[in-house]
């Protein structure tokens, strides 16, 4: 062993012992360790950033860009509506949403999958109130699960094929990995959804109280080309519920009305009084089409064309809302922002939203114009509160958003574009369609799980080139020499999980895929069996967040530590080896 692989491998060790230790960030650590790595020598200076930018770290963080557009443009809300019912349990939940993440996963690539369902995961389970952690590891297992069975589902099934033709003269075809990853996947996606999710730690401090967040009382207008006209209140309220908003009354000609206003024929203009947190009203704003003010007010809101985003504010004393309305200081014409809703505990609002007299201590929902909302909050004096990420849903762009990135997961699945290049030009797509705002592009970024990858990702090549990994290959010939064919094919898939879980996927599948054909050819037989075992050990990399870009991309939203992957990770690798095994033997006989 070298100076330079015993550096290595006590780098490792040392980052793995402290990120399970979980005292110090992961970032932090990772970056660390790529310091380290460099000053002792074992990382070329040349080389120290190149994981900055490596394709696994360009796509973790264009897919959260590309799943904010997603939010945005309604799409999420709209799979949510169809699919998703947040009274569920969470273990109904789960298994619902991994077997359609598992699907999906088949026929696209489970990076895309991930991306467009994970913030399905994140919007139900806020709407349910509990942790985004509960659902969102089990969704990404799920997803890796299911690219195991097809050819463009996962990276190393791709390369597992072209390896075969570069050695054999033929490639795997598309549905060479089915019977195989298949039955795999259905063992796996069985146990995450029965037991799996079970063994993920709870964290109280990140549970969603849906009791701390603002119930506001709100309007919303039925504009001149809506469906709803002739409908009556009581018919929305599937709808009502659905979004989890409560409809309190009807406005008509500046008249308030309550009871029988649920068996009224619904007017152009007429004003729904609502109540509701801020997510639950734009999706039942969104859902029905609703518009949040009259023609003029709401022409007036988007006159730049910039968009609209919502802010919380609260009333304090002296406020120039303070004892006064929203019209009465002019609130749509000199600012144009829109009053959207108003939380006063306690205490009964009866006037229209625009009319009502604030008082200090209300906490307002306002629609501003985009990057407004410094001035406004100065101009009225008022204390905006923390951002909770709200948005406003543009419904318009649904189908443009769902196209776009529909249209780019197609072209990188049949290899027509490279997958970090197409989901470079959705979100250019997204930023110039106002899909996403130019102003908010690098908030969406988990920037600790990008300095996690970028400073992994060459500490895991220095392994390699420094003849480490050769070094485990050797030892896994010299160790299994003389033992029975399914012994060896073991061995091997085991070997190859282990480096997955530390090294990309990729590179595990470009190193282990020669040493199962090595294995193969000493024990003369059919190497078809090596190969499968390699590509299913590398698409199985479930006990860290760094051997699959799924985990890097969920280990921010889900609130994880390094050491809460294996948890559920480790016994269903377990799972996926003794179920693996059988069906290869049986399957790809030796």
């Amino acid at each position: 062993m070298t100076t330079d692989q015993i550096i290595l491998f006590t780098l490792f060790g040392a980052v793995f012992g402290l990120l399970l230790w979980g005292r110090f960030r992961y970032d932090l650590v990772a970056f660390a360790a790529l310091m380290t790595g460099v000053v002792l020598g074992v990382v070329p200076e040349k080389d120290a950033f190149s994981g900055f930018g490596h394709p696994a770290t360009l796509i973790v963080a264009l897919v959260l860009v590309v799943s904010a557009g997603l939010v945005r443009s309604g799409a999420v809300m709209l799979i949510t509506r169809t699919l998703i019912d947040a009274s569920r349990s969470l273990g109904a939940h789960i298994t619902i949403m991994g077997a359609v993440g598992g699907i999906l996963s088949a026929f696209m690539n489970n990076v895309a999958a991930l991306a467009l369902l994970m913030p399905v995961d994140i919007q139900t389970a806020r709407k349910a109130g509990r942790q985004p952690g509960l659902s969102l590891m089990p969704l990404s297992f799920a997803t890796i699960l299911g690219g195991m069975a097809t050819l463009i589902g996962t990276p190393p099934n791709i390369i597992i094929a072209s390896i075969r033709q570069e050695s054999l003269g033929a490639p795997f075809s598309m549905f060479d990995f089915a019977p195989v990853g298949g039955i795999s996947a259905i063992a796996g996606l069985a146990f995450v959804a029965l037991i799996g999710w079970r063994l993920i730690p709870s964290r109280e401090d990140a549970t969603l109280n849906r009791d701390d967040i603002s119930q506001y009382i709100a309007e919303l207008i039925i504009p001149e080309d809506s469906k709803l006209i002739g409908q009556r209140i009581a018919e929305l309220q599937e709808e009502a519920d659905s979004a989890d908003v409560a409809v309190l009354g009807l406005i008509r000609d500046g008249n308030r009305r309550y009871g029988s206003a649920r068996n009224i024929a619904l007017q152009a203009g007429d004003a729904l009084v609502i109540e509701a947190t801020p997510d639950a009203l734009d999706e039942f704003r969104s859902t029905l089409k609703l518009s949040v003010a009259d023609a003029e007010r709401e022409e007036r809101l988007n006159a730049d064309g910039e968009g609209v985003e919502i802010i919380e504010v609260v009333i304090p004393e002296g406020s120039r809302l303070d004892g006064r309305s929203a019209q009465t200081v002019g609130l749509a014409w000199r600012q144009r922002t829109v009053l959207l809703g108003i939380s006063r505990q306690g205490r009964k609002i009866t006037s229209q939203l625009r009319k009502t007299q604030l008082q200090a201590g209300d906490i307002l929902l306002l629609l501003v114009p985009r990057d407004t909302a410094g001035h406004v909050t100065d101009w009225l004096g008022v204390l905006p509160l923390a951002d909770r990420g709200l948005a406003v849903t543009d419904n318009s762009k649904v189908w443009l958003a769902i196209g776009l990135f529909g249209g780019a997961v197609a072209a990188a699945s049949f290899g027509l574009i490279y997958l970090p290049v197409a989901l470079g030009l959705v979100v250019i797509a997204y930023v110039l369609a106002r899909i996403v705002p130019l102003s908010e592009l690098y908030t969406h970024i988990e920037w600790p799980v990008v300095v996690l990858l970028g400073s992994m990702i060459p500490l895991g090549a220095a392994l390699e080139t420094s003849g480490g990994t050769e070094l485990i290959s050797g030892a896994l010939v010299s160790l299994t020499d003389g033992m029975p064919a399914w012994v060896v094919l073991s061995v091997l898939m085991v070997v190859t999980m282990t480096l997955s879980d530390v090294l990309n996927n990729t590179a595990t599948t470009i190193v282990a895929a020669p040493v199962g054909i090595q294995m193969a050819q000493s024990l003369n037989v059919s190497p078809d069996p090596f190969l499968m075992a390699v590509a299913v050990a590398a698409s199985s990399a479930f006990l860290t967040p760094i051997g699959h870009k799924n985990n890097t991309l969920i280990l921010g939203p889900g609130g994880y530590r390094f050491g809460d992957y294996w948890r559920m990770g480790l016994p269903l690798e377990i799972i996926v080896v003794c179920v693996s095994i059988p069906a290869i033997l049986f399957f790809w006989p030796l």
